[in-house]
């Protein structure tokens, strides 16, 4: 069995659920299926739109101006529409060269951006596969996710449901199965003892209080600001740790080692070991990308956001605050005076945010995703084998 999974490397959620959702296919066929991740537009598409990935990031540290005029436009179905009339004949050729050769029994996208134009290629190059949208995004949902001809839409809270059927969603090919996450994730409730077992294999000090702070895959955002303060804050009130993850920001990595700290800080750059991190830490700070918040939930960690992307990740804020597992301030002072409180010894508040967190998780979000796409690739050759009897 071959899965296509369209994904494009804008920030890194997308390609995180992509390789969730592959790992969760591995886990239930292992060699029998093969699944090819591939970034359409980037690999596969021509001169200026194959360079999409590389205007994430500038426009979201340096031109948030333009990213929210992007995203209102996008809120607009017929500029959907627009484009996708404008760009389909454009790389049918390309695009369904690809597909036919590729010739998956599914596919699936991760992506908005991949889902109107994609599917009509799909379906012009004569493949027949099911077509899946698994969204990322938890709650302000951009109407480019939902493509009422797609097969499926897997959604990963209620909120995102209903929006679903604001634009035009069937309710019969929506599904709320949570956000796909890397099974590594779904991990039981550790004690201090297992916990600080795993600060010890990280380096960190085994008894002190850890906040893990993190801009997501890029390392967007006053990562430095606020591991500033948070430092500064802590060795001034009460004895803890801090893990700072770069990503793949390099700048910042070089330029953190550079400093000098008042309290034990490691600074990591792009891990492969995000559970284990979360697993020592007390509590997160981060940006209120989705795919960190579902991951956190899972791990049942506290979660300060420090920033959001206006549009897609504005709902994010809400949905931590008013389910009380977590808060929000974008002042790196007042982030630090969150942590400090936090951090207290014997702070009820955080274990209640803890307990609050791992019941709103949906740590097996993967794998009733695959379960439920296994099912209707099963389906859909029964359908060909009723119309094409052997």
């Amino acid at each position: 069995m071959k899965v296509l999974i369209l994904l494009s490397e804008t920030g890194g959620g997308h390609r995180s659920a992509a390789e969730a959702l592959a790992e969760g296919f591995r886990a239930r066929l292992g060699d029998e299926v093969e699944t090819v991740l591939v970034d359409l537009i980037s690999e596969h598409t021509f001169w200026p739109l194959n360079q999409l990935r590389r205007t994430y990031r500038p426009m979201v540290d340096d031109a948030l101006w333009l990213w929210r005029a992007v995203w209102y436009l996008g809120e607009r179905p017929l500029v959907i529409r627009a484009i996708e009339t404008a760009f389909t004949p454009l790389t049918s050729r390309p695009v369904g060269t690809y597909f036919r050769q590729q010739n998956p029994d599914l596919v699936i996208t991760v992506h908005p951006l991949i889902n109107h134009a994609a599917l009509r290629v799909l379906r012009r190059a004569g493949v027949n596969a099911p077509f899946v949208t698994v969204v990322t995004d938890l709650v302000t949902t951009p109407p480019a996710w939902f493509c009422p001809d797609a097969d499926l839409c897997c959604v990963p809270t209620g909120a995102a449901w209903e929006r679903a059927l604001k634009y035009g969603m069937s309710p019969e090919r929506v599904l709320v199965t949570g956000m796909p996450i890397s099974m590594r994730f779904h991990r039981r409730a550790i004690g201090p003892q297992e916990q600080e077992l795993v600060r010890s294999r990280l380096g960190l000090h085994p008894e002190l209080p850890t906040v893990l702070l993190m801009g997501g895959g890029e390392g967007m955002g006053p990562v430095e600001a606020i591991a500033v303060a948070i430092a500064e804050a802590l060795a001034q009130e009460t004895p803890a740790q801090m893990a700072v993850i770069c990503g793949r920001n390099e700048t910042l990595e070089r330029r953190l080692r550079k400093r000098s700290w008042p309290i034990p800080v490691s600074i990591q750059g792009f891990v492969h070991n995000m559970p284990d991190w979360m697993a020592a830490s007390d509590c997160i700070v981060t940006k209120a990308g989705p795919g960190t918040i579902s991951e956190a939930l899972s791990m049942g960690l506290p979660i300060i956001l420090s920033g959001f992307v206006p549009g897609q990740e504005a709902g994010n804020i809400p949905y931590v605050t008013e389910n009380g597992v977590g808060a929000y301030a974008e002042d790196p002072e007042e982030i630090a005076q969150v942590v400090v409180d936090w951090l207290q010894a014997g702070n009820p508040d955080l274990q209640q945010m803890k307990e609050r967190a791992r019941r709103l998780a949906r740590p097996g979000a993967t794998l009733a995703i695959v379960d439920r796409l296994l099912q209707l690739v099963s389906e859909r050759k029964a359908e060909e084998e009723v119309v094409s009897p052997a």
